[in-house]
């Protein structure tokens, strides 16, 4: 187990092949899967082919990007998973977070824990200058996690086929004009942080 990052709570390590059966319990949740395809969930042909290779790839890639499973340090249970990642198309210097927990781990702080430790060490150590999230407009829970991770609000959208395009999504299978409602992005800039951090030193 290559371990990525600790913080009190949570272990962030690499994924392996041996994580299909977790990611398939996980996306087989209803509840966790709301606001990502309505309810159903991920085959598991689509785990083990497309979506545990893609967390891979990461690693043969970037040293310090990429997709990390949460691991529950009193119980070792998998509680979900973190992303800290660059996107092409976006703007240089900036990443992206994300996370999917099991509901068992919904209203823990396990969520704002490990987006704080990851956003702080891409400000002090990996050179990130913008960290930026996005979710459905109505997703209170993780719009909550992003404000508490020190993330402002900062604009609600449509995607666009070039959205879908940065997002690894083919928009010939998933149009645009199929995504219900609109979604939100919350940001928070260097400067921001770090005024943040001189204010709790």
């Amino acid at each position: 187990m290559q371990v990525f990052l600790e913080t009190e709570r949570l272990t962030l390590r690499q994924f392996t092949e041996d994580d299909a059966d977790n990611l398939v319990e996980l996306d087989g949740d209803p509840d966790v899967m709301r606001y990502l395809s309505g309810g159903p969930a991920t085959p598991r042909e689509e785990i083990e082919n497309d979506i545990l290779p893609h967390f891979l790839n990461y690693y043969t890639r970037f040293e310090a990007f990429g997709f990390w499973a949460a691991i529950e340090k009193s119980s070792g249970d998998f509680l979900g998973w973190f992303h800290f990642r660059p996107q092409e198309g976006r703007e240089e210097n900036g990443v992206e977070l994300g996370y999917r927990l099991r509901k068992s781990a919904w209203g823990k702080g396990y969520a704002t824990e490990g987006s704080l430790a990851l956003i702080d060490l891409g400000f002090r150590e990996l050179g990130v200058e913008r960290v930026y999230a996005g979710t459905y407009e109505e997703n209170i829970g993780s719009r909550r996690v992003m404000e508490k991770s020190g993330l402002k609000f900062v604009r609600s959208y449509r995607f666009t086929t070039e959205d879908l395009q940065a997002m690894g999504i083919d928009p010939d299978t998933f149009p645009a004009d199929e995504f219900p409602g609109e979604e939100v992005e919350y940001a928070l800039i260097r400067e921001d942080w770090e005024r943040r951090r001189a204010s709790e030193a």
